[in-house]
């Protein structure tokens, strides 16, 4: 099964900026990744790691994960599968997140986004 894990940075600014309600519906949203892992749009990779974006109205979540392992289907593949969702952006600071999000994947790699 995949698993999907969430910045405890951004929990907190969903939770802030948004209603309770419309916080619940967006982490269920997120959370749908789990069964479905192939959604949300690719916009690039960083080595190995593949940065996609899920669009809620006018905001996008993205979340990173292993390209290569979204291929395989066997089930120890699936186990070990992780996606970790790191920003969030509204439409007119959509470039600039994609930008700092590779930035830190090229100067520290994915765990510059380890739970804080």
């Amino acid at each position: 099964m995949t698993r999907v894990e969430i910045v405890r940075s951004l929990v907190l600014e969903i939770q802030k900026r948004f209603s309770r309600a419309e916080a619940n519906e967006i982490l269920d949203l997120i959370g749908t990744l789990e069964k479905s892992p192939r959604k949300g749009k690719p916009l690039g990779t960083v080595g190995a790691i593949l940065i996609k974006e899920l669009k809620y109205k006018q905001y996008r979540f993205y979340f990173l994960t292993n390209g290569h392992t979204l291929k395989l289907i066997d089930e120890e593949a699936l186990v070990g599968l992780l996606l970790r969702v790191v920003r969030m952006s509204d439409k007119k600071h959509q470039q600039q997140t994609i930008s700092e999000i590779k930035v830190v994947l090229q100067t520290i790699g994915p765990m510059g986004f380890k739970q804080e």
